[in-house]
């Protein structure tokens, strides 16, 4: 049966009469994920997440809608790694302008970005489309930073490691190599300390930084965990979609 919050499988038998309150865009990217996990990874996690969020929300009450996915982000810093993806900053917000504009048209008046891939910074654009569509609530939510990891995972890491080793092992395992394929992740810091202390910024060199792409030992990942992750993840996500969905615009402040 076609799930009447995901865009993708909806129809227009359905959605003629139909009206919604919020739209998310699940925004990714295509990337390696060490030797063992697949380039879709990031697409694979925000859209999951997405529509398992929209079911709990749709299931309160809440008139939600997912739109397709989009795979490709920002990967200026992977440009020597073979068939990472890129789409420039300028880009994103181009097709962002185009999907707004028909939301708003539309009166779909609140959007929220799920972003599924780190390397993709939302802010300025966000800021840029606030001045452009003023009706528009617009707003971007992180969902590796939702949930403490450390109460999950026992090794830290951001990129491919036993986080996303373990959810991609729950949501698609048939798509992960067997672990003796597996890198660990190891990363190479800036020799500068600064950038370690997180006050200063620089791109990250990804073949100076990782020699597998990975980010963080992945070797203790688990279904298991990887369950529990994404279940405590939708959950709170849900919770956010229905707060949104139900909220007063002009009276979101006390």
């Amino acid at each position: 049966m076609p799930r009447p919050f995901i865009l993708a499988e909806t129809n227009w038998k359905h959605l003629k009469d139909e009206s919604f309150d919020l739209a998310v865009l699940p925004w990714a990217a295509t990337e390696a994920h060490n030797y063992h996990l697949p380039y879709a990874t990031d697409t694979i996690e925000g859209t999951a997440i997405a529509e398992e969020s929209a079911r709990l929300a749709w299931e309160h009450g809440s008139k939600v809608v997912v739109l397709p996915t989009i795979p490709f982000g920002v990967n200026t810093g992977q440009s020597d790694i073979y068939l990472d993806m890129n789409l420039n900053p300028s880009t994103q917000l181009a097709i962002l302008k185009d999907i707004v504009s028909v939301l708003d048209r539309q009166g779909i008046h609140k959007f929220m970005i799920l972003n599924s891939h780190g390397g993709n910074n939302w802010e300025a654009l966000v800021r840029e489309l606030g001045l452009l569509f003023p009706k528009m609530f617009i707003c971007v939510t992180n969902w590796f930073k939702m949930v403490e990891k450390k109460d999950i995972f026992e090794n830290p890491g951001d990129h491919a490691d036993e986080m996303e080793t373990s959810l991609i092992l729950h949501l698609a395992p048939e798509l992960v190599l067997p672990k003796e394929h597996w890198g660990d992740g190891k990363e190479f810091k800036n020799k500068i300390k600064a950038f370690s202390e997180g006050w200063a910024w620089t791109e990250r060199p990804w073949s100076k930084i990782s020699t597998d792409t990975g980010v963080g030992d992945p070797s203790k990942a688990t279904a298991e965990k990887g369950k529990m992750f994404f279940d405590a993840i939708c959950t709170k996500m849900a919770k956010l979609f229905i707060d949104i969905a139900e909220a007063d615009m002009e009276n979101l402040y006390e």
